[in-house]
């Protein structure tokens, strides 16, 4: 197998494997148990990935780590909103 299209389905696999959680962070409005830390971290780790995949201009690491970045930015950004709200509501 090409190293080029196992390349590009571990990444396929990778960025899918975020898409439950979106779907059910957004659906239920709630994020408390995803850890903030993690969540950072998972986007240092993946913007280091996208940069490396841009100098070695690997166009199955560049597009898995682009789309999984923002996934994860997405994510990261309900964690941020939705945390806020439930403190705003139990303040009330």
């Amino acid at each position: 197998m090409d190293s080029s299209i196992l390349g590009g389905f571990a990444g396929l696999l990778t960025s899918i494997a975020v898409i439950p959680q979106l779907i059910k962070t957004w659906r239920t409005r709630h994020a408390r148990d995803l850890s903030l830390w993690q969540l950072i971290i998972i986007n240092a780790g993946l913007l280091l990935w996208f940069g490396y995949g841009l100098a070695l201009n690997n166009l199955p690491l560049i597009a898995s780590n682009a789309f999984t970045l923002s996934c994860y930015i997405i994510l990261l950004t309900m964690k941020v909103c939705f945390d806020r709200g439930e403190r705003t509501r139990k303040a009330v």
